[in-house]
């Protein structure tokens, strides 16, 4: 094992110099501890919404005992009527009651950032809709 570089040394003139102490072990340290905790982190979304992928169909039967929310721009319409979100959820949780395996179909518009159809989609979990699909537009033909 090597000895280790005394605290002071002899200057030149007879005067005693303090060493310098290298701050590259240091800095080794923190970069160790640094990649420990950004490996060891959890990256989960604690708050995540879970939501089905629209399938194809034939016809339009997926429709059929559904509630259908579209998301634009201006706001929200709830089965083509357009409604403000705390109505929306106080909407959804009445018809929840009467059918709590009630379907909602979030469809939003072509310009909705994604943001203000979470928003929507929030509200409705905490109406209590558990059975929530995202479609989208169909896409035009070219």
């Amino acid at each position: 094992m090597p000895a280790s570089p005394p605290l002071f040394t002899p200057a030149v003139d007879g005067r005693r110099r303090r060493a310098l102490i290298s701050l590259t072990p240091l800095i080794d340290v923190v970069f160790i501890l640094l990649i420990f905790f950004m490996l060891a982190s959890s990256f989960l979304d604690w708050r995540s919404i879970e939501l089905n992928a629209s399938q194809r169909t034939a016809g339009g039967s997926s429709m059929q005992g559904s509630l259908l929310v579209e998301v634009h721009p201006e706001g929200v319409r709830l089965a083509g009527r357009g409604i403000t979100p705390e109505a929306l959820e106080a909407t959804v949780r009445q018809r929840l009651e009467e059918a709590p395996d009630l379907r909602v179909l979030v469809k939003p518009s072509e310009g909705v950032d994604l943001q203000q159809t979470v928003g929507i989609v929030d509200r409705l979990a905490a109406a209590g809709a558990a059975n929530m699909t995202l479609i989208r537009a169909p896409e035009a033909t070219r």
